[in-house]
């Protein structure tokens, strides 16, 4: 093959990103909003791994008070209403409940804790704190009786995963190319660009791209992609520290959050999940094996354990449905304790005098994922015209109404399309907003929507997620697009399987 001609050929980028979780998601969206062409490649589905695994909060961190985090708690608390704005389907304000416990950290402590909070988070939407006497409050009746005060704050709940799929669409939307299934293969500096292998895990086949950039946003294996490419790239460490959640029932009849402090100096979260269920979590362990992610039998005694310390009731391992785990890529600043380990993001840029930067992105949290990207084209300034930064005021997609109106938005539905019960409108509202009208279109009668695979998770919703939110199989649909993996039964899931598998056999004919 003539080379030049080869290379003529080859598709340019000026960025070209790893990982398609949270960081690579807002980089893509970001990049592309200011002009540049974007590239981003996952190797598996969009979200499939720390980014889909998280507590499902934007909250500045209150424990990180205690590590002195200030920058980084400051950020994560202002970030909390701009977030909010931006997609208020998939964010919603939460009150905290955080019982005190006489045995652990003091009350005064805890009180100067939490107006030192409100004082940093700017709040203009979110309630401030407030003393509550737990005997008064509905929030003690599921407690045990010697808790007796504690404290009401606000924070935010986010469905996770979807805020990975808004951002790749607002970035596809805006010019940039969102490749899943697709893995980094090698890259090197050539004839003044990045030449660039990737890997269609489908077909195997190999595509070749050329860039000006890398961004390295691959989380947990961020580290392997360095080790294993760019060898001449000064070491950096990184901590993979485990968090592991279960999903019990209902634990509890009403609907407040809780946040505990555990004996070893955790907090654990205890949060009503999906209108059903309870979620629990998280731990911190050290972690080292990526292939193997799941929440231990260990784990799940500690959290049930954990809880059992504040409730009435006892709960026990038969009532968790569902376990999930996540390892965080964090940056490590030498701390002895996993829960002591910054949750701040460390950007390391190497360009080797070459102007064709690669720049490694080590930790973060989802709350913070919008400055971060922000901050990594800041890194790209010296090599690239970069414009202004956009997204502070913009809508994801479906996010076009106000927070206040998401009630309003869930009746219009209803009115409009008669045969949604108000559990399945408040459902579709919560995961697409707006951009419902898109899915449901013009039908007027249930049987528009196509077959029913169970839960109201019908043909017509999961065409719409084939085509719109790169959906390839049930588990992206039922655990990431949705978790309506957590009610569906072996054979309905079998139902679905098998309609996809007709849709991908068509599709390859």
């Amino acid at each position: 093959m003539n080379s030049s001609l080869y290379y003529k050929n080859m598709q340019e980028f000026d960025l070209f990103i790893i990982g398609g979780g949270i960081n690579g998601s807002g980089v893509a969206r970001d990049a592309a909003g200011r002009g540049l062409r974007v590239l981003l490649c996952e190797k598996d589905d969009l979200a499939q791994a720390t980014s889909s695994s998280s507590t499902k909060l934007i909250h500045g961190g209150l424990r990180y008070l205690e590590n002195f985090d200030f920058k980084l708690v400051r950020e994560s608390l202002v970030e909390r209403e701009t977030l909010l704005k931006s997609m208020p389907h998939i964010i919603w304000p939460l009150r905290f409940v955080l019982p005190h416990h006489s045995g652990l950290r003091p009350y005064w402590l805890i009180r100067l804790g939490l107006l030192f909070y409100d004082y940093l988070g700017s709040r203009k939407i979110l309630k401030g704190t407030r003393a509550i006497n737990l005997r008064e409050h509905n929030s003690g009746e599921p407690l045990k009786s010697i808790f007796k005060k504690g404290f009401e704050y606000s924070d935010c709940w986010v469905d996770d995963s979807r805020m990975v799929i808004l951002n790749s669409r607002d970035a596809k939307r805006l010019g940039a190319k969102i490749y899943t299934r697709t893995k980094f293969d090698k890259a090197e500096r050539k004839d003044g660009f990045w030449d660039i292998t990737l890997i269609n895990e489908r077909s195997k086949e190999a595509i070749k791209i050329k860039s000006k950039a890398i961004i390295n946003c691959a989380g947990p294996w961020v580290q392997n992609i360095i080790e294993n490419n760019f060898s001449d790239v000064a070491n950096s460490s990184l901590r993979l520290i485990r968090g592991s959640h279960i999903v019990t029932k209902n634990l509890f009849k009403n609907k407040y959050n809780y946040i505990f402090q555990n004996s070893d100096g955790r907090v654990i979260f205890v949060i009503p999940y999906e209108e059903d269920y309870t979620l629990i979590g998280t731990t911190d362990v050290e972690h080292t094996d990526l292939d193997k992610i799941f929440c231990t039998e260990k784990e799940k005694e500690y959290l049930i354990n954990a809880i059992n310390n504040y409730f009435n009731f006892e709960a026990s391992k038969k009532d968790i449905v569902w376990s999930f785990s996540g390892v965080r890529p964090l940056f490590d600043d030498q701390k002895a304790s996993p829960q002591k380990v910054t949750r701040d993001y460390v950007i390391k840029t190497e360009d080797a005098q070459s102007n064709l930067p690669l720049v490694n992105v080590f930790g973060g949290k989802i709350t913070t994922f919008r400055k971060l990207s922000e901050k990594v084209l800041n890194e790209l300034k010296p090599y690239m015209s970069i414009k202004n930064k956009w997204t502070a005021g913009s809508k994801l997609p479906g996010g076009n109404f106000d927070t206040e109106n998401f009630d309003q938005l869930v009746n219009e539905i209803s009115r409009k399309y008669k045969f949604l019960d108000k559990r399945w409108a408040y459902r579709l509202v919560r995961s697409y907003g707006t951009e419902v009208i898109n899915i449901l279109g013009k039908s007027e009668k249930l049987e528009d929507l196509g077959e029913n695979f169970g839960w109201n998770l019908t043909e017509k919703e999961v065409v719409w997620l084939i085509e719109n939110e790169w959906a390839e199989t049930s588990e992206d649909i039922l655990w990431r697009r949705s978790k309506i993996g957590l009610r569906l039964d072996e054979d309905q899931v079998k139902r679905l399987d098998a309609y996809l598998n007709v849709l991908n056999k068509n599709k390859n004919n």
